[in-house]
């Protein structure tokens, strides 16, 4: 059943489908709740499945202000609470996972999933902090020469033109949260989530490479890694079948105590 809640002035689709134990689906930066359907189908014989559409994407609005990880992460206690969801598995995908991360940092989950997920900061190299230079220097520059309204403009359209593909296809404000939450590090949280975690990822994923995936298996106290080769960032996508297979091994004793 699709779903609408009004939450500090902003309408947040989600949709509650299924019985049994809450599983909790949060998609990646770009998406929306239909990226997960294929995992949602498999889960619905034997889970109530919450997919949620964040702010910005899908049917649901854009934040009124600039938001942070923590902003997404308390929306999402909010509506939970709401749905009286307590003690859920969460399944959070790149963007999700943090998310997730942050969630059961603080709440109780009964177990949490991370698939190629998104919370350790980039390692910087050269090539990033050129480019970061070069731009402080051209924002300098149209703010001086040609104003701050117009200057701002002008310095949007070189963001969207040197930007990534998500970067790119977003609104100045959404441009604005991906920038914020991208430089967000998460590793001091991980040591605090206390449920058992399943890290699922592909080994040719170039957006959160295997190397995130190590670390946090290293940082959360009760997480193992199942890694797919030749497997790319969207590895429920590239290896739907194997990792089908993962996720109801992980979730079987609560398959068994429906």
């Amino acid at each position: 059943m699709e779903k609408t809640i009004e939450l500090n002035g902003i309408k947040i689709n989600y949709t509650v489908c299924g019985e049994g134990s809450p599983v909790v689906l949060m998609h990646g930066w770009g998406c929306n709740l239909t990226t997960l359907a294929s995992i949602e189908n498999y889960l619905l014989p034997s889970f109530k499945v919450i997919n949620i559409d964040f702010p910005g994407f899908g049917k649901s609005e854009e934040p009124k202000e600039i938001w942070s990880v923590e902003d997404y992460t308390l929306m999402t206690e909010q509506l939970l609470a709401a749905e009286n969801v307590k003690s859920p598995i969460m399944l959070g995908h790149s963007f999700g996972g943090r998310v997730g991360i942050i969630y059961a940092s603080r709440n109780e989950v009964k177990k949490l999933i991370l698939v190629d997920a998104a919370g350790v900061k980039p390692r910087r190299t050269f090539n990033y902090y050129r480019k970061v230079y070069s731009y402080k220097m051209i924002k300098h520059f149209l703010l001086l020469v040609f104003g701050k309204e117009k200057g701002e403009k002008m310095l949007d359209r070189y963001r969207g033109k040197v930007g990534s593909s998500d970067y790119n296809s977003s609104t100045s404000k959404m441009r604005a949260i991906m920038s914020k939450v991208v430089n967000q590090d998460l590793k001091s949280l991980m040591p605090k989530i206390k449920c058992p975690t399943l890290l699922i990822w592909g080994e040719e994923d170039k957006a959160t490479p295997l190397s995130d995936a190590k670390i946090m298996e290293q940082l959360i106290p009760n997480a193992g890694l199942v890694s797919f080769p030749g497997v790319g960032h969207y590895s429920f996508l590239d290896n739907p079948y194997q990792f089908k297979a993962v996720i109801l091994s992980f979730l079987e004793e609560d398959l068994q105590n429906k």
